[in-house]
């Protein structure tokens, strides 16, 4: 079967609603044990809930990704629960309270939270990831970026905007630094997606999209699933734009 997971041992972090419960769970569909990673156990629990609901493995991972100290600690349980990481899925990026205010407007206490979950939070995970990875000489790393970080956009989100473009440049220079460890590095820049917000607000959204739709989880967790996969040793360094067909340069 193309794509099997089967034996692997992924974790998906800000994986309890949205985007990142939907790559978890597409993740545990192919065979892969996962870790639930989010800032809340409860959420957490809740993703794994429904994994374990339908057949498949996980267990939850709460950890702040910011703080590389309990990034170690969290990936040292989840070895010792479901065995070595062979999967890391960067999917955390909006902080608490994440807001939309013109950057004049900012002060540099409202820029931190996006650079450290969007720039650290990456890049913790990679760094306790890597070095297992490159003894077994299999890894797959997959960063959930955001058109916000290729192109402007004059919505108030430029602090996100600076810390998703960082994730996405070292998660290219990463990539041909393990090259040849046998671990593959990628990044897929996600655009407008249905958030189960106001209909009305959502429709509208959805005008502006090429294809006439906003993304779902499914749609961001099938590109992710190959990219995780044997099939997609072939694949690193690169920066995905899938976003239903607006224009990214």
């Amino acid at each position: 079967m193309m794509f099997d997971l089967t034996g692997r041992t992924a974790i998906v972090t800000g994986a309890g609603q949205g985007v990142g419960a939907g790559i978890a769970e597409a993740l545990a569909s192919q065979g892969a044990a996962v870790a639930v990673n989010d800032l809340y156990e409860e959420r957490a629990a809740h993703t794994v809930e429904a994994i374990e609901s339908a057949g498949g493995q996980a267990s939850a991972a709460a950890f702040d990704v910011c703080d590389y100290a309990s990034v170690k600690e969290g990936f040292a349980r989840i070895e010792a629960n479901l065995g070595p990481v062979d999967i890391l899925i960067n999917n955390a990026g909006v902080p608490p309270g994440m807001g939309v205010k013109p950057f004049r407007e900012t002060s540099p206490d409202e820029w931190r939270p996006y650079i450290d979950l969007n720039i650290y939070g990456v890049m913790n995970c990679c760094h306790v990831a890597i070095d297992g990875m490159s003894e077994r000489g299999r890894g797959r790393v997959v960063t959930i970026s955001s058109g916000a970080g290729t192109v402007g956009i004059a919505l108030g989100i430029a602090p996100y905007g600076a810390g998703k473009g960082g994730g996405i440049a070292f998660m290219r220079h990463f990539a041909m630094e393990v090259a040849k460890n046998g671990i593959t590095a990628n990044t897929v820049a996600i655009g407008l997606i249905d958030n189960h917000a106001d209909p009305s607000v959502t429709e509208h959204m959805a005008k502006t999209v090429p294809v006439g739709v906003l993304g779902q989880p499914d749609d961001i967790a099938a590109v992710v699933i190959y990219l995780a996969s044997d099939e997609a040793a072939w694949m690193t360094g690169q920066t995905i734009q899938l976003n239903g067909g607006n224009v990214t340069t």
